[in-house]
């Protein structure tokens, strides 16, 4: 009796040991890489293993700030001024305002990256759905690769013919070149480029400043812009601001689990504000400048200084344009690795990079000639962005006391209250409240001081029918992720 029962508890220990966890088990990137920068990033999409997790809070400062010490942030301020007639206190107050919420709903999103370990557009799995999700996917890999990606290749490419006086097409090159370099050496790569960018490209602003500031003129549109053009202009910082958002935590993803949420979200937010309400408020100032006819964009801009100071400058210009543009690329090919497509993803991520990089610098090819071109997509990258962000914190706020992260990899998770909530809010908002060359809303075609509200409102009604949904839909609440 006493070697049967010794045996059965053997059997019982081998049962338990053979029984699979339970919750999602989940995939983990492969490879070593720890925090070396001359080394290719292994994998794609995957969790980062706790052992390689790296870095500091802080570190997220310059990631955020580098990218946006370019031409492009300056010229949403430029826009303010020359397209809406908006002031300079006007255009300063929108482009601020506009700056510190996309900066806001950035740190927060940011802040999840340690916890998760993986991308941006994979954390939108838990709403959306291991299917659904392609939606917001997708999109912002065409975006990031297709629209952010040429806007910052064309400001580079005029500055680098502007500063060594090469043919166009050669500077178009070059800048694609480096570009896709960087984005496919990583994330350490990145981070690196940035930090090591940043002192010069705060060093050159700020002798752009000095000599600027005395030479803008006040008094231009004295008289003020209307409602319409301030809520239009605040929609275009926050529009440039927020275009960061769907990337937030690729950068954190790396740092240790136990991070301080606080931290994350502080130094990402900080990063991304200081830069862009800094270098939008030079651009108001500096679309009061009177340049030669015919000049590029980056020759206005540095028209008021003397050659040295300009040299600085555009090389700045340069420098920022091929660290967002490594961004740009390297978090379109994460998006594109979210997707539910069977390919490896040291496969996809290798396609992904080039393709992204080589069809964002064939749009900024045929920009070139008018870059006024671009100025319609800064404007309307809010359109998307703001109403997947209302379902992403309301079902944030809805699962606050829930265990999600293994939605993160159950491909049988496919609700679909997040992607409904998300077309029917982008479709209504910009039916009724966009304000565009192209197509003029319902609301402002009647009542123009409505300005542009669609990202507003579309944020809002996303949450809303959210919110709604969710509570009707009979996908599980919560689900753990086993890490093995």
């Amino acid at each position: 009796m006493h070697s049967v029962c010794k045996k059965q508890r053997r059997n019982m220990v081998r049962a338990k040991k053979a029984t699979p966890p339970s919750g999602i088990v989940a995939e983990i990137r492969e490879g070593t890489y720890g925090s070396k920068v001359a080394a290719i990033e292994p994998g794609g999409s995957e969790f980062i293993p706790l052992a390689e997790r790296h870095g500091k809070a802080r570190d997220l400062f310059t990631i955020w700030a580098t990218p946006n010490l370019e031409f492009a942030t300056v010229f949403v301020g430029m826009i303010a001024v020359l397209f809406f007639g908006l002031n300079i206190w006007q255009a300063t107050l929108a482009v601020v305002l506009g700056s510190l919420l996309g900066s806001i709903s950035h740190g927060l999103l940011g802040a999840r990256g340690p916890l998760f370990g993986v991308p941006q557009m994979v954390i939108s799995r838990i709403p959306f759905g291991w299917k659904n999700n392609a939606v917001p996917s997708g999109l912002n890999a065409i975006l990031a690769s297709l629209g952010w990606f040429a806007v910052n290749t064309v400001t580079g490419t005029f500055a680098l013919t502007s500063l060594l006086n090469i043919p166009i097409i050669l500077s178009l090159v070059l800048v694609v070149g480096v570009q896709i370099v960087f984005a496919y050496f990583g994330h350490n790569m990145i981070h690196k480029t940035n930090k090591l960018m940043f002192p010069f490209s705060v060093v050159a602003f700020i002798l752009a400043f000095i000599w600027i500031v005395p030479s803008a003129d006040y008094s231009v549109n004295a008289g003020g812009g209307s409602l319409g053009g301030f809520l239009i202009a605040l929609g275009a910082a926050f529009g440039y601001a927020s275009g960061w958002n769907p990337f937030a935590s690729d950068y954190s993803r790396y740092l240790p689990a136990d991070s301080s949420k606080k931290a994350v979200a502080l130094w990402s937010g900080a990063g991304l504000f200081l830069s862009c309400s800094i270098l939008m408020f030079l651009g108001v100032l500096a679309a009061t400048l009177i340049a030669p006819e015919g000049s590029t964009p980056t020759d206005q801009f540095t028209s008021s200084m003397p050659g040295i100071v300009a040299a600085i400058v555009l090389l700045a210009v340069i420098g920022g344009s091929i660290i967002g543009n490594s961004l740009n690329v390297y978090s379109a090919t994460m998006s594109f690795l979210s997707l539910p497509i069977k390919i490896s993803s040291a496969a996809r991520r290798t396609i992904a990079t080039v393709i992204f990089g080589v069809a964002g610098g064939t749009v900024a090819y045929f920009g070139l000639q008018d870059p006024a071109k671009y100025t319609d997509f800064l404007l309307v990258i809010a359109y998307w962005v703001a109403p997947w962000l209302g379902v992403v914190f309301m079902d944030q706020y809805l699962r606050r006391k829930n265990t999600v992260n293994g939605f993160l990899f159950d491909k049988k998770h496919n609700p679909i209250a997040g992607v409904v909530a998300f077309l029917s809010a982008l479709v209504i908002s910009v039916v009724l409240f966009s304000n565009q060359v192209l197509f003029v809303g319902l609301v402002p075609s009647q009542f123009p001081a409505f300005g542009d509200s669609a990202p507003a409102f579309g944020f809002v009604l996303a949450a809303v029918i959210y919110a709604v949904l969710y509570k009707f839909q009979k996908s599980p609440k919560d689900e753990s992720l086993v890490i093995e």
